[in-house]
């Protein structure tokens, strides 16, 4: 049978079956010599041989098609043998044969209702718990990490920690200025509309300032900055990964948790402490003005009655979580970012995952310390 390129032809030689392979079998030719070697039957002989002796030409889908058709004739129990194969054949050939016959198609088993979401909640729940040992893992290492430096302490890479506590700290300051600020406004907004119902609106003091001061000053913040600075050292690293400097640094002998992870990780421990008690402030001085304007008092006089109702310990019970939350985060993001696997899309994905744990973590954490003071009396 012949084709534009390629062709077969078949002949008997007493009780075998003899077909000789010519012309050029190549993807041009597939698909005509593939509906033609279909109807070809070994018709009761007893074997077969394929001469390749005229073949000119031949790639990969010629060499499947041949493959194939032995394939097809042993399952019809008539051996094949090959003859006259060109030594720049033979190798494709070979490796043809070796790579066997294609996977059958897989065959979709019918749908029952639930079995994917409960096999996706249970993917998704081997998956967190994989990532919080990592996590746990990488807690431990920067522990030991930060002990072998404090053990020397000329090796704390000062220069590289006060850079980025102008970064993570001194530049943060106008987003979590304003954002407190505002949230200072809105809660003393609903404070008043609340409590005008039973005629308490000066209690509205109370409210901002216990509520700014042990729980929505340092968790805006820690939010912010887990935003802002937590996706920033993934995004870093990431960067470092994806450009083989990380794997530079530990072909000169530098562990990267020193170089890159605890300067990040004391520079948000300075800084985010500061930053929790300018928050309290820009919020606090919203809540003031925004008091003076509804329940026609003057400035004075609220910052009067917010000393005589909001003791010292309140703000000290906020300030005591910003240091646990900076470790979260800064280790968060650099964590995520010494994952990045080496693409462009791998820095995005973990820089946002990285994000999602911070505050996460940030809010579970905050829950623990709420009901632990709670229990403490504080």
């Amino acid at each position: 049978m012949a084709t534009a390129a390629g062709w077969f032809d078949t002949a008997r030689d007493g009780e075998d079956l003899v077909i000789a392979i010519g012309g050029r079998w190549t993807l041009e030719a597939a698909k005509s010599l593939d509906a033609s070697l279909q109807r070809l039957l070994p018709a009761g002989a007893r074997s077969a041989r394929f001469d390749l002796a005229p073949l000119e030409e031949l790639d990969t889908a010629g060499a499947w098609l041949i493959e194939r058709t032995r394939l097809a004739f042993d399952a019809a129990g008539v051996p094949v043998t090959i003859s006259g194969v060109h030594p720049e054949h033979a190798q494709l050939l070979d490796r043809v044969a070796e790579a066997g016959p294609p996977p059958p198609p897989m065959v979709r088993a019918r749908k029952v209702p639930g079995v994917d979401f409960v096999a996706g909640v249970g993917e998704g729940a081997v998956a967190a718990l994989r990532q919080g040992r990592d996590l746990l893992g990488f807690f431990g290492l920067v522990i030991l990490t930060a002990l072998g430096v404090i053990a020397r302490p000329g090796r704390i890479r000062m220069v590289s920690a006060v850079s980025h506590l102008e970064r993570v700290g001194l530049n943060a300051m106008p987003i979590v200025g304003l954002i407190s600020f505002l949230v200072g406004v809105v809660l003393a907004y609903q404070g008043v509309d609340q409590l005008r119902q039973f005629g308490a609106e000066v209690f509205t003091v109370n409210l901002v300032g216990i509520a700014v001061l042990r729980e929505m000053g340092i968790l805006l913040t820690a939010i912010v900055v887990a935003g802002r600075s937590g996706s920033a050292f993934t995004a870093q690293i990431g960067t470092m990964k994806v450009n083989e400097e990380v794997d530079a640094l530990r072909t000169l002998g530098l562990d990267p948790v020193e170089v890159l992870v605890l300067p990040r990780i004391l520079a948000l421990m300075i800084a985010l402490p500061l930053l929790a008690f300018f928050a309290d402030i820009m919020a606090l001085l919203g809540g003031g003005l925004m008091l003076v304007v509804l329940i026609d008092a003057t400035f004075p006089q609220m910052m009067q009655q917010m000393q005589d109702a909001v003791a010292l310990s309140h703000l000290w019970v906020g300030l005591s979580k910003a240091p646990v939350f900076a470790f979260l985060i800064a280790m968060v993001g650099c964590f995520e970012g010494l994952r990045v696997s080496g693409s462009a899309e791998s820095v995005g994905r973990l820089t946002t995952q990285s994000v999602v744990e911070s505050i996460f973590l940030v809010i579970v954490v905050d829950a623990i310390f709420s009901i632990l003071f709670s229990y403490m009396g504080v």
